[in-house]
């Protein structure tokens, strides 16, 4: 089977012979049996820590999880430095978060209902793996887009009774946020937990819309002023 590995500005060539493994597997073999200088990381070894990222064949896919087939083309994940070969610096996982204020800052209650819990079950198996960072393709024109992953950790929140600072989280997301997204879903597609980003930042932008922020740029095609995107009491 032959892999190939884009390291920096060269694609390099190994060829293997095992079947029916992970391409984890597969970069283990290489890495101990053919070439130690191949660098990637890694961590559980079982799609929870989302550490093993990348793109094949140009999609964002786990190493963990991918079986992998001949002539599969493997390279970093997108809109991230690279360090080496196939790690990236993640820390736009901890800037965009902290941006959107995408954690709980209080709460009001001390439990919750199954019936509420349920609301924000999906978005709570969030593992910040940045797949849907490197898929959206909003980050070519606009680098400081909060981002699917933020986004869809604000609405977790947002729908959780317990928050007690709702409000400040949908004001956070009004600016390089909710409204730059084009709802393309790019990041359905490759989220290895099955949460919808588009339809949880579709959700923030009708909450918004509850408490009276506009979307600006629809605002300026139909000549909107200074009001529109600001709260309307």
């Amino acid at each position: 089977m032959e892999i190939k590995i884009v390291r920096g500005n060269e694609t390099q060539i190994y060829n293997v012979e095992l079947e029916n493994v992970t391409l984890l597997s597969v970069l283990n073999h290489i890495k101990t049996k053919i070439d130690p200088t191949l660098t990637y990381s890694h961590g559980c070894r079982s799609g929870v820590c989302g550490s093993c990222a990348v793109r094949i064949n140009g999609r964002e896919q786990l190493m963990c999880e991918y079986k992998p087939n001949d002539g599969d083309v493997i390279e970093p994940i997108r809109n991230s430095r690279v360090i080496r070969d196939l790690v990236v610096d993640t820390s736009a996982v901890e800037h965009f978060n902290r941006v959107a204020s995408a954690w709980s800052e209080g709460s009001s209650k001390e439990k919750v209902s199954e019936e509420e819990a349920s609301r924000i079950e999906t978005q709570s198996d969030c593992i910040l793996c940045t797949s849907c960072y490197s898929a959206c393709p909003v980050y070519v024109v606009n680098p400081d887009f909060i981002g699917p992953f933020a986004l869809t950790r604000v609405w977790r929140y947002v729908n959780d009774v317990r928050e007690e600072n709702s409000n400040a989280k949908i004001a956070s997301i009004q600016t390089n946020g909710i409204w730059d997204c084009t709802l393309c879903g790019e990041c359905v597609t490759v989220c290895p937990q099955n949460i919808a980003p588009k339809q949880d930042i579709t959700m923030l932008r009708m909450k918004s819309a509850m408490m009276g922020y506009q979307d600006p740029n629809g605002a300026i095609a139909f000549g909107g002023g200074l009001d529109f995107g600001t709260p309307m009491f």
